[in-house]
């Protein structure tokens, strides 16, 4: 039987900008948040952490620094995927080199591949080190979707422990197949309580950046069995939620936590500033959920 790397709400953490390069200053103060705030795990250089605009030396050296700040209070999830197999094996082994308790790996995109690929891409990777292995499948953003039975034959692999997965349709099927030892976490923060009643472990999070406490309260409640009270804190934060994905990720959550006074900066381009519109009900929203 294999252990989940983590039970609960791990956060997508942002990645704090400077004009400069990444501010460690400011990442370190949100890792410490975090912490402070319950977070089970922490996911440094995901797609929330803009990590397909880090060259490789600024994605290493965040890797490194959550790494070492964290220092095995909880578990330190690096994102090392790529469309690019070979890339995808240096970034990895890397994270593995400097302690990192778990990688994230998502699927090929733009030049995405068949299913058989899918298989030998995570294969490769996944032999090149020991630590465990998270698939991650966001067919909105890859447009290519990893089957359930290609999950589990990718299950069969040991060190391939776990799924974030953004298809809830196909979450049922994939944990039938691949049993209780293979951890689901939901990539969607509006399908957290009906993933974790099909049986998943937990969350992969966006919104954690922002309200952490609820973000881990939600995944908690339901597993301890006070089911009333994760269903309360999961349809209260549907409208937050909503608005956190009114434009692309994480454009929002960033105009979020300045709003909130954490100044974290801006996007790296392509992702620009909000629409005036859309910030306005972004704002109005975190008046509403006391937030601001």
């Amino acid at each position: 039987m294999r252990n989940p790397v983590f039970t609960g709400s791990g956060v997508a953490i942002i990645t704090p900008f400077t004009d400069n390069g990444i501010d460690f200053e400011k990442l370190e103060e949100l890792i410490e948040f975090q912490i402070k705030e319950g977070t089970d795990a922490l996911i440094i250089c995901g797609s929330t952490g803009e990590a397909s605009t880090l060259p490789d030396d600024e994605h290493k050296s965040a890797i490194k620094f959550a790494v070492d700040k964290v220092n095995k209070r909880i578990p330190v999830i690096a994102g090392t995927g790529s469309n690019d197999t070979k890339h995808a094996v240096h970034l990895t082994e890397y994270a593995e080199s400097v302690g990192a308790d778990a990688i994230l790996s998502v699927t090929p995109y733009y030049n995405k591949t068949t299913q058989k690929g899918l298989y030998e891409h995570f294969k490769i990777i996944a032999n090149s080190v020991k630590v465990p292995v998270i698939l991650y499948n966001v067919p909105s953003r890859t447009n290519l979707n990893i089957d359930p039975q290609t999950v589990k034959a990718l299950s069969e692999i040991e060190n391939i422990t776990a799924i974030k997965e953004c298809n809830l349709n196909q979450v049922g099927e994939i944990i039938n197949l691949c049993g209780d030892s293979f951890s689901v976490y939901s990539g969607n923060d509006d399908q957290v309580l009906p993933l974790l009643a099909l049986g998943g472990k937990g969350v992969i999070s966006v919104m954690a950046n922002i309200i952490p406490k609820d973000t881990h309260d939600l995944v908690a409640t339901f597993m301890s069995g006070d089911i009333a009270t994760s269903r309360k804190i999961q349809l209260r934060l549907l409208d937050l939620v909503k608005a956190l994905f009114v434009e692309v990720s994480p454009i929002p959550i960033k105009a979020a936590m300045n709003l909130m006074g954490m100044n974290v900066g801006k996007c790296r381009l392509p992702l620009v500033d909000m629409s005036e519109k859309n910030f306005k009900y972004l704002q109005d929203t975190l008046k509403q959920y006391g937030l601001i």
